[in-house]
């Protein structure tokens, strides 16, 4: 749902776009930290945002990491 959000503020389409890994933080809603294979050798973090179910909001692509490995740790930012 966030991979539209983010060929937005990239400029770019993404062919391959693959979760890997993520992890969670619980805040008024949830944020997920996802790492996402975007082809080739390329990874990027995201930071996907929740909100609570009675706010009924879509999810929110809060904030991204590009140029990342799929060595590097996925950690929160």
């Amino acid at each position: 749902k966030v991979k539209p959000q983010l060929e937005e503020k990239e400029g770019k389409t993404f062919d391959v776009f693959t979760a890997v890994e993520f992890k969670t933080q619980l805040v008024a809603g949830t944020n997920y930290f996802i790492k996402v294979h975007v082809g080739n050798d390329e990874f990027m973090h995201l930071r996907v945002f929740k909100s609570l179910p009675h706010e009924n909001e879509q999810l929110s692509l809060h904030s991204y990491q590009g140029s990342k490995t799929k060595h590097d740790e996925l950690a929160y930012f």
